[in-house]
């Protein structure tokens, strides 16, 4: 694939090379969709309100039984690392899902990815997998281990998707009407850290989850080629800084074609952590656009990952090749 005018060069290809990724079908008026808790316990109100609203969409919502529940020990998980996986691996497979949402975030998601039935995901279709913050764990692990587009979206039982409605839009627009979501714009006030075009595909989300994923077996070992989006919450810039550092350290940058950088909830004075993301990104020479608008701010927009797409940093905009789900 050549490069448009005026674009930063394709990285070369190689076996570690981001790669565009199979996209599901899109939703339809009348499909049902699971809605599972693979991180913290969402709250029982917070739910049903979610639930609420994707019935108003004319979805049929089922939150699996085990989604209200919390870990006996444990109360930030909701529920056994294993039986969260089950659910999630079961939600997949039955046929009667077209949709896996996940219902908030908090933590977990990467102490039960390793027990998710990942052969049982590959041999069934694909369908959307709809989730961001910790969701990022499984984001790269369907990219990596099952080879399966998603969309890093606003989730049901969070107060974020309950009283945003340029969020829920976004999302509704991804999941129901993709063609209309191909091009992508960034939420007013963003701009060009380092400006300039690049093309690759999209990966990514909270940079404490992808930091974490670094060398655990089977997770991915470079963003090269690809199109890295970057967002978190209630980080300090000296651990933004830490969490760069250790990607940077790893080589996983290296060859990265672009970045889009999202919302930094909780972190401080922004003027703090721009500078941290000026200094570990800029140095990398390719371009990146800064408060593009997704991830825990307001009117946080549904971004598609494992999509080839051409970032264009001066006119804060991402251009699908393909629509996010067929």
């Amino acid at each position: 694939m050549t490069s448009p005018p005026g674009a930063a060069p394709t990285p070369a290809p190689g076996p570690d090379a981001v790669r565009a990724l199979t996209r599901p079908p899109r939703l339809r008026p009348g499909d049902r969709v699971a809605v599972v808790a693979p991180s913290g316990p969402p709250p029982p109100e917070r739910l049903e309100a979610g639930l609420r609203i994707l019935r108003d969409w004319g979805l049929d919502p089922v939150a699996l039984p085990r989604t209200p529940a919390a870990h006996r020990g444990l109360a930030y998980l909701a529920g056994e690392d294993r039986l969260r996986a089950q659910e999630l691996t079961e939600a997949w497979c039955d046929p009667a899902f077209a949709a896996v949402l996940s219902a908030r975030g908090g933590y977990g998601a990467q102490r039960m990815v390793d027990l998710v039935d990942w052969d049982a995901v590959r041999a069934a279709p694909p369908k959307p997998f709809v989730g961001y913050s910790d969701a990022t764990a499984l984001h790269e692990a369907f990219a990596v281990r099952a080879g399966v587009a998603t969309l890093h979206g606003p989730m049901p039982a969070t107060e974020a998707f309950l009283t945003d409605a340029a969020a829920r839009a976004s999302l509704h627009t991804a999941l129901f009407d993709p063609e209309r979501a191909r091009v992508v714009e960034a939420r007013a006030g963003a701009r060009a850290m380092v400006p300039g075009r690049a093309r690759g595909t999209t990966l990514g989300g909270c940079l404490a989850l992808l930091a974490a994923d670094l060398g655990v077996p089977g997770a991915r070992t470079s963003a090269r080629g690809g199109l890295l989006l970057l967002e978190d919450v209630g980080e300090d810039d000296y651990r933004i800084d830490r969490l760069l550092t250790q990607l940077l350290r790893a080589d996983w940058l290296t060859g990265v074609a672009g970045v889009l950088l999202g919302s930094w909830a909780d972190c401080g004075r922004y003027e703090e952590v721009r500078a941290v993301l000026l200094d570990r990104l800029a140095p990398l020479g390719v371009p990146v656009v800064e408060e593009f608008g997704f991830g825990h701010g307001p009117g946080a927009l549904t971004v598609p990952l494992g999509v080839p797409a051409l970032l264009d940093a001066d006119a804060c905009r991402l251009v699908l090749d393909v629509a996010p789900l067929r």
